[in-house]
């Protein structure tokens, strides 16, 4: 059996056919296709693109994979980009350009929710308010743009929004209603109270729906028609299920940013603010994942290669070759930062630069702040009561530098695991479309051998680094440790 999974991401989009390993136990990818597209800055701060070149982009690499595969899908799963804002006639012809997940424009009103909403309100919210949630780019548009809302029939996700394309079809799910500041997790249902405080008319919003349940038959793409869709989920969401997490046990992404999901029986909405609790795709009210997003990842390290003219391979054999007690500390917040800080306005630097410091140095010191910037994440998670079990799955890009992970585990104080894969969230889509045909798919199987006993990267005792943690951490100024996001 061939199942379609779409992955929606912000730059690019992923469709795999995805089948079960012929011994039941594992997914795999057996045909994949991507295809980019732009995000648009015309103001510093800003990000937003076209939801028709998402559509052209699925399109085509939908065709692509169709071509390669000897099987005919039987269903098509949706995973998307969380938090943006597609605003809709009722025609479902997009208004203006989607408004993304990294947009800032939104400042202002994040703060003035806040005030509105204080914190009792907004732990039910499953978050601070931060710019690009799409509760927030309302509250930005009802002040800005308030003649395009006022004729705008739906405020859609990016997914619900292609799926809308595809099928006609209207409808979101909790995983998604979850990272939008207008979802009640413990109620599990759109609320009236931070739809006031956002400006955002209810009609406007979608009905939430299981994430894999019957979302409708496509009818628009020539390639595709005829095919079941599932509702589909959130781009974390979808990899939590994709690697197939159960309550107690959490993953670390390593990309552009970092993701740090703990799965977690019941809402628990975390009072302090700082992480983000979020449901897990399924119906309503099913599961939760505590989520600590740390912006300051792959970002911060594509910036600083640039400005220094060096590439990856060279920051990582600089890492490699051991943190020096001399070396300086980078604070990585060259986009703001979220989990624990929650402040935008946050900015990178260097403290600690002499005549002595080298290129070198540099460049450890920039995968040595981010190993911290996630540590302080995952401490925040902890605090929070959603510690996840030993040890944890890490993937992405970053978990295939060894010398990376070996500096994470100690840092966060906790046995990791690499996994050698790639694709959680797009099969993580897939089983979503499996369930509207009445099947079960597995998740992946991630153990990865070559790191030690089966495959596991355990803390290590490093005098040095504990000691520079500790002073990084007491070196940050107060904005960095949460305290600003009034």
């Amino acid at each position: 059996m061939t199942v379609l999974g779409i992955d929606l991401g912000t730059q690019s989009v992923k469709v795999a056919a995805v089948e079960a390993t012929h011994d039941g136990r594992d997914a795999t990818v057996v045909a994949s296709a991507s295809r980019p597209y732009p995000v648009d800055s015309p103001h510093p701060g800003w990000a937003q693109s076209d939801p028709q070149a998402w559509l052209a982009a699925v399109s085509d690499a939908a065709a692509e994979v169709l071509d390669r595969i000897g099987d005919t899908p039987v269903a098509l799963g949706l995973s998307g980009q969380m938090h943006g804002v597609v605003l809709t006639d009722d025609t479902g012809a997009a208004l203006r350009p989607a408004i993304l997940w990294a947009d800032t424009r939104s400042a202002e009103q994040a703060r003035r929710i806040r005030a509105d909403l204080g914190a009792n309100t907004l732990a039910r919210l499953g978050s601070a308010p931060f710019p690009g949630f799409a509760g927030v780019t309302l509250a930005w548009l009802a002040e800005h743009e308030a003649d395009l809302l006022a004729r705008a029939r739906w405020a859609l996700q990016p997914k619900d929004w292609l799926r809308l394309q595809l099928t006609g079809a209207v409808a979101t799910d909790p995983s998604d209603a979850s990272g939008t500041l207008l979802y009640d997790l413990v109620a599990g249902a759109w609320s009236e109270e931070a739809m006031v405080a956002c400006r955002v008319r209810s009609d406007l919003l979608a009905p939430v729906q299981a994430s894999g349940a019957l979302a409708g038959m496509v009818r628009a793409d020539p390639h595709l028609a005829g095919l079941p869709v599932a509702t589909g989920g959130a781009d974390a969401a979808c990899g939590v299920h994709g690697l197939g997490l159960t309550v107690g046990r959490g993953a670390l992404a390593l990309g552009t940013g970092a993701q740090l999901s703990s799965v977690i029986a019941t809402a628990d909405p975390d009072d302090t603010l700082r992480t983000h609790t979020f449901a897990t795709v399924g119906r309503v009210g099913e599961a939760f994942y505590r989520l600590g997003a740390v912006q300051s990842g792959g970002l911060a390290l594509e910036r600083v290669l640039a400005w220094l003219g060096a590439d990856v391979a060279e920051a990582q054999r600089a890492l490699a070759a051991g943190i020096r007690p001399g070396d300086p500390l980078f604070f990585p917040f060259v986009a703001g930062e979220r989990s624990p800080y929650l402040d935008p306005d946050l900015r990178a630097s260097w403290l600690g630069l002499s005549l002595s410091t080298t290129r070198e140095a540099m460049l450890r010191s920039v995968l040595e702040g981010m190993a911290y910037t996630v540590a302080a994440a995952y401490a925040a998670i902890v605090e929070s009561g959603a510690a996840p079990a030993s040890p944890l799955t890490v993937l992405g890009g970053g978990s295939r530098d060894p010398a990376y992970v070996a500096l994470l585990a100690t840092a966060l104080g906790i046995s990791l695991r690499p996994a050698a894969v790639a694709d959680a969230t797009v099969i993580g889509a897939a089983r979503l479309g499996a369930d509207v045909v009445g099947e079960s798919f597995p998740a992946l199987a991630v153990a990865a051998p070559g790191a030690g006993a089966h495959g596991i990267v355990e803390p290590a005792h490093n005098a040095i680094v504990s000691e520079r943690q500790q002073r990084w951490v007491a070196d940050a100024p107060s904005s960095q440790r949460g305290q600003s996001s009034e």
